[in-house]
Parts: structure tokens; C-alpha cells; sequence
């Protein structure tokens, strides 16, 4: 059995993170989850660049993707991310405040392959992102990672 990939969060927000890591943990993943403070932070990883530089895990499972972020936003990412080849199937669930039209048909032609609006109040939250925590890193299966 290979090893679990990790979960990518790229969240600017410490509640978000927070919260989502909580969620994360009741679902009871056994996934390492890392966590991006920001685009930039997400691509660095993402392209093993800067920090990231010699880093041999696997690539994630999934990024849960913030798309309101000073600086390279999430749309930005999600754009980098599917004009490479080695990324442009990783699976990118848009996880966002966001109830914008425009923001959601954006994000779908950039190649998302979910968008979900963060639920308000704390039990929904955590419920919402246990099973998309299950779902993306258990049940889907990922694409091959070409990369060690």
C-alpha cells in the first residue's frame, strides 16, 4: 500500500485554519496535513521551490484552496497549478467565503474540481470539511504523482 499523501491547506485566515484542521482531525484522516498561510507559500511547496527546494514527499492527495488572499490569491494558484504539467491534475476543492457567481464560474474554468462555500457556525463547518477531508483523501482516488 503506498503512503498516504497529504492534505494541502492554503488558508490566510488563523480561525480558518483553525477550524479546518479540527474538522480535519474528527474525521479521523490519518493524512499528514500541511498548511500554506498563502499563495505564495502554496506554490513554493507546490513546486518544491525556495523552502521547499528539496522536499521528496509525494505531492498532496488534495489542496483545499482559499481564493481570497493578499498578495497570489487562490485563482492565482489554481492558474499556476493547471499550466503544469505535473500539478495540472492534482484535485483543488475552492474552500471560500465566496457566494459570488462570478467567483464560482471563474474558478470552474480555471479547472476546480469543487467549490464549497464555508458553512457558518462551528457544527457545520467542522461537518462540512470532515467529509470533504474523507472523501478527497480517502475515497477519491488521486491522480498518479509522476514525481518521488
Amino acid at each position: 500500500m503506498p503512503p498516504l499523501r497529504p492534505i494541502l491547506l492554503v488558508e490566510d485566515n488563523p480561525n480558518d485554519v483553525e477550524l479546518t484542521l479540527t474538522a480535519l482531525k474528527q474525521a479521523r484522516l490519518a493524512n499528514e496535513v500541511i498548511v500554506a498561510h498563502d499563495g505564495d507559500q502554496a506554490l513554493d511547496l507546490l513546486f518544491r521551490r525556495g523552502a521547499h527546494a528539496g522536499r521528496t514527499a509525494p505531492d498532496p492527495s488534495v489542496v483545499f484552496l482559499d481564493l481570497k488572499m493578499p498578495g497570489t490569491d487562490g485563482r492565482d494558484v489554481l492558474r499556476q497549478m493547471r499550466n503544469a504539467p505535473a500539478l495540472e491534475n492534482l484535485p483543488v476543492v475552492v474552500l471560500t467565503s465566496s457566494r459570488e457567481e462570478s467567483d464560482l464560474l471563474e474558478t470552474y474554468q480555471l479547472g476546480a474540481n469543487a467549490y464549497v462555500v464555508k458553512p457558518v457556525g462551528f457544527s457545520n463547518f467542522i461537518s462540512a470539511v470532515s467529509k470533504l477531508g474523507f472523501f478527497w483523501a480517502l475515497i477519491n482516488e488521486p491522480p498518479p504523482t509522476p514525481r518521488a
